[in-house]
């Protein structure tokens, strides 16, 4: 028994002359592609295209990336290619509808999408039945725009 376990052990020792490495995973990693962009040298007059989702309900009221509370009705959205705390105009292309919102979190690193906005934000740009929609982002800056729209003024009338 024990020659048997050392036979298996060392044979391959024995026949390729050395030890094999691990095996990685037979699965090679998938490439995600990155949404189309377009950098200038200031960050304020970048532009990207690309899709836009809205949240899902189940995540009112957790934590996002930059430790506030997720409400559906603030202007705020999720992106993995914009920094957090800042501001951006996002623009539905096929309406034309526009908000600006700020990005307070981050999507999972395997989405595809550009921007995950909150529903309040996917009904300003008319889209919250498609559930998706194609956009433009215009990058604002770290400063609140005087345009952007007061986090108040969203709320519906009645909701406390």
């Amino acid at each position: 028994m024990k020659t048997r376990l050392l036979a298996c052990l060392f044979l391959p020792v024995a026949v390729y002359g050395r030890v094999g490495s691990p095996c990685r995973d037979s699965i090679p990693p998938q490439k995600v592609p990155q949404p189309h962009k377009i950098h200038h040298k200031n960050t304020r007059d970048s532009v990207q295209y690309g899709v836009a989702s809205f949240y899902s309900d189940k995540f009112e009221g957790r934590k996002t990336y930059t430790d506030e509370i997720f409400t559906q009705d603030s202007l705020t959205g999720a992106s993995n290619t914009l920094p957090m705390h800042i501001w951006v105009r996002v623009t539905n292309l096929r309406n034309n509808k526009s908000c600006i919102v700020r990005i307070n979190d981050k999507m999972h690193p395997r989405n595809k999408r550009l921007i995950d906005l909150s529903l309040a934000a996917a009904t300003r740009l008319g889209y919250q039945g498609r559930g998706l929609t194609r956009v433009r982002i215009d990058v604002l800056g770290k400063k609140r725009p005087p345009d952007a729209e007061d986090e108040m003024a969203v709320r519906q009338p009645g909701q406390d």
